[in-house]
C-alpha cells in the first residue's frame, strides 16, 4: 500500500471515528421498546416481540437479527394471561456477576392483568456453544382491582454496594421501584412496600384502571410508563415516557427526567417538582417526522452516553424504528444533541 494511500485510509477511519463521536447514529429497523448491551465487540438490542426481539451489530448502524429470546411462550406465562401467544413486552437487560439478566414482561393489552418475568444467560453470543436462556419465572404480578399499579416496562438499576432495584409501571398509579434479592430472581418486601416515584397525578389515585382514550391529543388517565433509570455522577436520572405509544403516526410519546441522590428518590425535575406529584422535565418529543418518541434506554458508547428509543416514522406508515442520539449533559441535566 503505497504512503498515500495509507494517509487517505487513516484519513477515513479518523473521520469515520469523529463521524460516530458527534453525529447522531441513524438505523432503519423497526423495533419497540429497546434497549442495548455490549458484550466483546457486539451490541445487542433487545425488543418487544414474538419470544422477545433480538438484533446485534458491531457498528451500530447494520443489524442482524438473532433468533428470539424464546422459541416457545414461557409456560408459566401461558398460565398466567388469559389468550397469551408470546407476544413479550419491553425487555430491559443487565450483567451482573458473570450473568446477564433479562426481564420482560407479559399483559393483556389496556388492563393490569401483567407479569414481569426474568431469564438468564451466560453469553449474548449464538455462536456460543454455552448460549442457553434459562427462564426462572415470575418477578412481580399485577391483578385488576387489586393492585393499582400494573406490572410492565421493566428497568433494573443498581446502587453503589451492588444492591439491586427493579422499577416498572404504566398507567393506574404510575411507576413503582422495589428491592430485589441477592439473586436477582425476586423482589423484597410486599405490595406496600413498592414505592411509587413517577406520577401524572398530583394526589394519589384510587385502585381504578385508567381511561384510555383513541383521541391521541387526550393524555387521559395516568399516562406514565416505560422508567429507565441511569446513574450519572452524584444523581440518579429517571427517564419516563408520557402520553401515548402504539397508534403509529398518531403516537404523541414524550420523555420526561427527574434526579435525585437517592436511588428510592425523590426524583425532582429541574423546577423542584416531585416526580410523583406530575413533575418531569421535558427531554423530548416528536416532530412532522417522528411522531411519539420514547420508551428510552441510556447507554455509554466509547465513554459517551446515548439515548436509545424508539420512533414512529411519520413517511413510513407510522412504522416504529430505532433512534440513537447522543446525550449532552447541561448544567447537570441530560440534553439530547
Amino acid at each position: 500500500m503505497s504512503v498515500l494511500k495509507s494517509l487517505l485510509l487513516a484519513c477515513c477511519i479518523l473521520l469515520g471515528t469523529q463521524s460516530f463521536a458527534q453525529e447522531n447514529l441513524k438505523q432503519n429497523i423497526s423495533v419497540h421498546d429497546p434497549v442495548m448491551i455490549k458484550q466483546g465487540g457486539t451490541y445487542y438490542l433487545f425488543c418487544t416481540g414474538f419470544g422477545i426481539s433480538k438484533w446485534s451489530s458491531k457498528d451500530l448502524i447494520n443489524w442482524k437479527r438473532d433468533k428470539p429470546v424464546f422459541s416457545t411462550a414461557p409456560q408459566w406465562a401461558v398460565d398466567t394471561i388469559p389468550n397469551f401467544k408470546g407476544h413479550i413486552w419491553a425487555p430491559d437487560i443487565s450483567y451482573y456477576k458473570g450473568k446477564y439478566y433479562l426481564y420482560y414482561s407479559v399483559s393483556a393489552f389496556g388492563k393490569n392483568t401483567s407479569a414481569i418475568g426474568v431469564a438468564t444467560n451466560t453469553t449474548l453470543n449464538e455462536a456460543d456453544p454455552n448460549y442457553k436462556w434459562v427462564d426462572h419465572g415470575r418477578v412481580v404480578q399485577s391483578y385488576p382491582n387489586v393492585t393499582n399499579w400494573n406490572a410492565i416496562d421493566p428497568n433494573l438499576i443498581a446502587d453503589e454496594k451492588g444492591n439491586a432495584y427493579l422499577t416498572w409501571g404504566s398507567f393506574w398509579d404510575g411507576l413503582k421501584i422495589a428491592k430485589l434479592s441477592e439473586d436477582r430472581l425476586s423482589l423484597t418486601g410486599s405490595d406496600k412496600d413498592f414505592a411509587t416515584i413517577a406520577s401524572r397525578k398530583k394526589v394519589k389515585s384510587e385502585i381504578n384502571p385508567p381511561a384510555i382514550d383513541d383521541n391521541p391529543k387526550d393524555a387521559g388517565g395516568n399516562a406514565i410508563e416505560a422508567p429507565f433509570i441511569y446513574k450519572k455522577g452524584n444523581y440518579y436520572y429517571l427517564f419516563a415516557s408520557i402520553d401515548y405509544c402504539c397508534k403509529g403516526e398518531r403516537s404523541t410519546y414524550k420523555m420526561i427526567v427527574g434526579r435525585s441522590k437517592n436511588i428510592l428518590g425523590p426524583y425532582l425535575d429541574d423546577k423542584g417538582v416531585d416526580m410523583a406529584r406530575a413533575g418531569g422535565k421535558m427531554l423530548l418529543q416528536g416532530n412532522e417526522k417522528w411522531h411519539g418518541v420514547g420508551h428510552n434506554a441510556v447507554v455509554d458508547i466509547s465513554g459517551e452516553d446515548y439515548l436509545v428509543y424508539h420512533a414512529y416514522d411519520a413517511e413510513d406508515k407510522g412504522i416504529p424504528k430505532l433512534q440513537i442520539k447522543k446525550l449532552a449533559w447541561e448544567q447537570g441535566w441530560p440534553e439530547v444533541k
